[in-house]
């Protein structure tokens, strides 16, 4: 259940019991999901230097970015989601070298207004893969995520060819919906982009699936 501060900072939430557990159980199923198909785990900054997004996220997100300075007057972001970052790495780490699969469960932040599904500080499950070799990556991840998402629920739709709304992507993604989370239906997006190819999903808006 979600619990109740009388001092909070709105978008976030305190969770406890159950719905912890089943956060785990998901998790861990995900996870496992992930290791059967070759990934391996990842761990991202939370704390990163602002430029990552100035040319790389939409506007929306650009707007929606906790920033600050830090104590040198560097510009210092809290991390609004996780690609950027890892194709960062994607383009240090492919010269002439091997594909690899990695997969990570990060906590995100975006100033935007709270709603159900919609939160300030939340959670995202992606898989990437680094420096892909077989033409068909694209076609493995939508069944990869789709095995994912069908631990939770079976109501979903998936778009094959869609535009995704932020700048590092090459070519159209795909992107997975719960139409019976209504506005907030997308619980999963991916593409293409310099180096690599993956997916991320909305570990929260996955939650209230059924």
């Amino acid at each position: 259940m979600e619990f109740k501060l009388d001092k909070q900072t709105r978008g976030t939430r305190l969770l406890i019991g159950d719905e912890v557990d089943e956060r785990y159980s998901l998790l861990n199923k995900l996870i496992a999901i992930a290791r059967s198909y070759g990934f391996k785990g990842m761990q991202l900054p939370s704390l990163e230097p602002s430029e990552i997004y100035v040319d790389k996220a939409g506007k929306e997100v650009l707007g929606q970015m906790y920033n600050f300075q830090d104590k040198k007057g560097r510009e210092i972001s809290l991390r609004p989601e996780a690609t950027a970052t890892v194709q960062l790495f994607a383009k240090k780490f492919t010269n002439g070298k091997s594909e690899e699969r990695f997969w990570y469960f990060e906590k995100c932040w975006r100033y935007e207004r709270p709603q159900k599904g919609r939160y300030r500080e939340f959670w995202q499950f992606g898989c990437e893969i680094i420096n892909p070799k077989g033409k068909l990556a694209k076609d493995e991840l939508i069944d990869i995520s789709s095995e994912m998402i069908s631990c939770k629920t079976k109501d979903y739709t998936i778009a094959y060819s869609t535009k995704r709304g932020l700048d590092y992507y090459t070519s159209d993604g795909f992107e997975i919906s719960c139409d019976q989370l209504g506005s907030q239906k997308q619980i999963c997006g991916g593409g293409e982009y310099e180096g690599g190819i993956g997916f991320a999903i909305g570990f929260d808006r996955l939650m209230l699936c059924k």
